[in-house]
């Protein structure tokens, strides 16, 4: 390893963990290298920029991680997230333990965690890419009305605020809060949920990997958006036929790798039923000494 890029957070205040790498790279005599021009809503940078670095670190959360993601994905190179605060789902290492990272990862203490990705056209000729999710999403007073076939087989028309399609990773993001399952981390397939569907049944779908789902759109009068990992992204298209991209970016992993739900359960996104929590709660009164 001789060179390592840093993605920073555009707000918060990361001083200690910058500080941090700085002496971490120094001590190794290896060149900190800061991603500069980074567009935060699609990653998209100048290819040498990660592409020249061994390892690219993002300091801040998992809004940080996916750009850097984005960033490093032509070139496959991988990303450690580094949380500032509370662990995400793509931050490896907190801040105090940042200096304990690198020493693994550069004694090659770390596996490869691939990500896929949702790929669509957005504009003619040019395709577009989501680590997380793709929304297509009412704007304004009137419903969206979204065709939603797999392959050529009709799913469901629906009228409602939009629709979801997440990746594995996804799957517990915006697609859950709308009513949609969780999908483990590994499982080769993503799925699409309706968002507040106005009538009809037409429950969240799991998608094979190797299919695609095509996303026909009339949006009224008020419009829609197409929202890419959370931010807003121009297009012209009414027609998105969407597709999953495997192995597209690179993460590092510390650790034996899980399937995602102890960390969605630290996280407080998944939780017990409260009946079994009072349960559990008289029976430690029960066995707890007078």
């Amino acid at each position: 390893m001789r060179r390592v890029g840093v993605v920073l957070h555009p707000t918060r205040s990361v001083g200690r963990a910058l500080d941090s790498l700085q002496d971490w790279t120094a001590a190794h005599g290896l060149e900190l290298v800061h991603l500069e021009g980074v567009d935060s809503r699609s990653g998209a940078s100048l290819s040498h920029q990660a592409g020249a670095c061994d390892l690219v670190a993002a300091i801040g959360g998992d809004g940080t991680v996916l750009t850097a993601l984005h960033a490093a994905a032509p070139t496959r190179t991988p990303v450690l997230g580094v949380a500032y605060g509370s662990l995400g789902a793509l931050t490896t290492v907190s801040e105090p333990d940042l200096p304990a990272g690198l020493d693994r990862i550069a004694s090659g203490e770390w596996w490869p965690r691939r990500l896929p990705a949702l790929v669509t056209g957005a504009r003619e000729e040019e395709s577009v890419r989501a680590i997380n999710d793709l929304v297509l999403v009412r704007r304004g007073g009137t419903q969206l009305l979204v065709e939603v076939s797999v392959e050529n087989d009709l799913y469901a028309r629906l009228a409602g605020d939009g629709v979801v399609v997440a990746t594995p990773l996804g799957s517990s993001a915006y697609s859950m809060a709308a009513g949609g399952p969780v999908l483990v981390a590994g499982t080769h397939a993503f799925l699409c949920t309706p968002i507040a569907m106005h009538g009809g049944c037409a429950p969240p779908v799991v998608v094979p990997a190797d299919r695609d789902v095509v996303l026909s759109v009339d949006p009224g009068w008020g419009g829609f958006d197409l929202e890419l990992d959370g931010h807003t992204v121009d297009s012209d298209s009414r027609r998105f036929v969407v597709s999953l991209e495997r192995d597209y970016a690179t993460l590092v992993g510390l650790g034996e790798p899980d399937t995602g739900l102890p960390g969605l359960r630290k996280r407080g996104l998944l939780t017990d039923s409260p009946r079994v929590l009072a349960r559990d709660a008289r029976a430690h009164d029960v066995k707890a000494p007078m």
